[in-house]
């Protein structure tokens, strides 16, 4: 088992060796199977209908959220396929619960969850549960499923959580195909009581799939609503493989300071910006460790290294974090170490990790 890096920290409330690394993910998220019944392409994970004899087992999971607790990462967001598949959810959910990890569980609205389902993972501490909902209308959400009758029972079920009282977040894929249903999606979400929208800007997992990314000036249409959204809706909006609506933000805020405050000010005192491998990190199913989702490039795998190794100073992490690699205009704009754009994306369309984000409507 490898050695973790241990400090001794002291506070008022407790003075004992406690662990502290020198860097951590803001969020882990772990694809806990592939396996699901239902025939859909949500997130274009590759599913099946059986469960792979390969996947992460029961005694790993337990070393991987021991692993998280150490590292006290503040999130752990489990996925699939359909978790309700691993016979191991519900204790793996009450012992992440019992090591103080808050977690989410993105879960597909199948008959497996029903009412009692959704009451046991209460009862084991979940935190909350996601759904996949990438319209505010049938005609949207089943053409991209391609799964009739899905909308409907994803709605059905959001509102059995809101009866449990099980916080309930939402993730939307935004493509060419819907993305002037943004502000339709909103008032839905309002009625449906969440308390996160998770809003992917769509990367492309082919050459056949490029038509569907948004422009530069689509994405600043885009930013510009849920910038106008987040000042008045009571749920959080979260972006994802949408790096660049930091730097949106930060331009609004100081247009809106009245001079107060310029842009410089604005980002001196923004947080450090999420990127691929640059707080966040994605487990697949057979414990391969990647800087994101969307970006196919393995760094380790959990069997035989540990998270907090992979991501502390795997060569890939340490690329990742280094802004100075970045080409193209990424390369001379300000905003590029909270920004650094979607690595991710720019890998998709040019085959080159570092290259500029190709979505980007902004000149520095």
């Amino acid at each position: 088992m490898p050695t973790p890096k241990w400090t001794s920290v002291q506070s008022a409330e407790e003075s004992r060796e406690v662990p502290a690394f020198r860097l951590r993910p803001l969020q882990v998220t772990w694809e806990m199977t592939r396996a699901c019944d239902w025939k859909t392409t949500t997130a274009r994970a590759a599913v099946r209908s059986l469960r792979d004899k390969q996947e992460v087992s029961t005694a790993e999971a337990l070393h991987l959220i021991g692993e998280v607790a150490a590292m006290r990462v503040p999130l752990l967001a489990l996925t699939g396929g359909d978790p309700l598949l691993r016979p191991d959810l519900f204790p793996l959910v009450e012992f992440a619960a019992r090591r103080s990890v808050r977690t989410s569980l993105t879960l597909l609205p199948t008959p497996l969850l029903d009412a009692q389902a959704i009451a046991d993972l209460k009862g084991c501490g979940l935190m909350r549960v996601a759904f996949w909902l990438h319209g505010s209308s049938v005609a949207y959400h089943d053409s991209y499923t391609g799964l009739s009758g899905s909308h409907r029972r994803t709605l059905e079920v959001i509102g059995l959580c809101n009866e449990a009282g099980l916080a309930v977040q939402i993730n939307t894929v935004v493509t060419r195909r819907n993305f002037h249903d943004v502000d339709p999606m909103i008032e839905l979400l309002t009625r449906l009581d969440a308390v996160l929208w998770n809003v992917f800007f769509f990367v492309p997992a082919s050459l056949a799939e490029r038509e569907e990314m948004l422009s530069g000036e689509q994405h600043e249409e885009v930013f510009a609503r849920l910038y106008a959204a987040s000042k008045r809706v009571h749920f959080q909006i979260k972006t994802t493989e949408g790096q660049h609506y930091q730097r949106y933000v930060i331009e609004r805020r100081a247009r809106e300071s009245r001079g107060e405050l310029s842009a410089a000010d604005v980002m001196a005192l923004a947080s450090k910006g999420v990127s691929d491998g640059k707080g966040v990190v994605f487990i697949n199913h057979h414990g391969d460790v990647y800087p994101s989702r969307f970006l196919p490039l393995p760094a380790g795998n959990l069997t035989t290294e540990s998270l907090a190794d992979v991501y502390c100073d795997s060569l890939l992490f340490v690329s990742l974090r280094d802004s100075s690699k970045l080409k193209g205009k990424c390369g001379r704009c300000s905003f590029r170490k909270i920004c650094g754009g979607s690595r991710a994306r720019a890998y998709a369309v040019t085959g080159d990790l570092f290259a500029e984000e190709p979505c980007c409507a902004y000149q520095p």
